[in-house]
């Protein structure tokens, strides 16, 4: 029987260890390489859509100057499409809001877990009960029973500290997360 022999390196076999298995093993990483590569390029843009979009990313926080907002007035601003109240309180509307017996509101929160400085109040205009706007942004509003906000949907009152505290609402005006950046600066989100 004749045996024929292969020149090394021409993808013969040979011992292992040998020159054409280290050749072999570095074309099988090389390859591997290249195809772990081709599967991220192509799987990269896939992965990037699911980040949030710029215009999304913009509105995510919002910065607010309270500077123009002289004590009674009240803004509303827009975040995340929900309308901000805020309010410069004076001191009898802290008075107020402070002097309420906490046990007889319907969602008891004392002012002070609702306000980060007490002059200022930041609350989501959202009525609680169905999702209205209540009134008593304008100095022409009526500003129901409690010198708050009055939704005239359902006649929900709420008091100077965005308690609900007459009327169909279940729950408080929400709080919005927020920051002050300095005395006259808040960041919303």
């Amino acid at each position: 029987m004749a045996q024929t022999t292969h020149p090394s390196g021409t993808g013969a076999p040979t011992a292992p260890g040998g020159e054409g298995s280290s050749r072999r093993d570095f074309l099988y990483l090389a390859t591997g390489a290249v195809g772990a590569v081709g599967v991220a390029s192509a799987a990269w843009p896939f992965i990037d859509s699911m980040n949030p979009a710029a215009d999304t990313l913009a509105l995510a926080s919002i910065e607010v100057d309270l500077a123009p907002v002289a004590e009674g007035q009240s803004i509303t601003v827009t975040w995340r499409g929900k309308p901000i109240f805020v309010r410069h309180r004076t001191a009898k509307e802290i008075d107020e809001a402070k002097t309420v017996t906490i046990s007889d509101l319907r969602d008891p929160q004392a002012d002070d877990k609702r306000v980060q400085k007490p002059e200022w109040l930041i609350l989501i205009g959202i009525c609680t009960h169905l999702g209205c706007v209540p009134l008593g942004q304008k100095p022409t509003d009526p500003r129901g029973d409690f010198d708050g906000w009055f939704c005239p949907c359902h006649g929900s009152h709420y008091d100077s500290s965005g308690r609900i505290r007459k009327g169909p609402a279940p729950l408080n005006l929400a709080v919005p997360p927020y920051a002050f950046l300095n005395d006259s600066r808040i960041k919303l989100g």
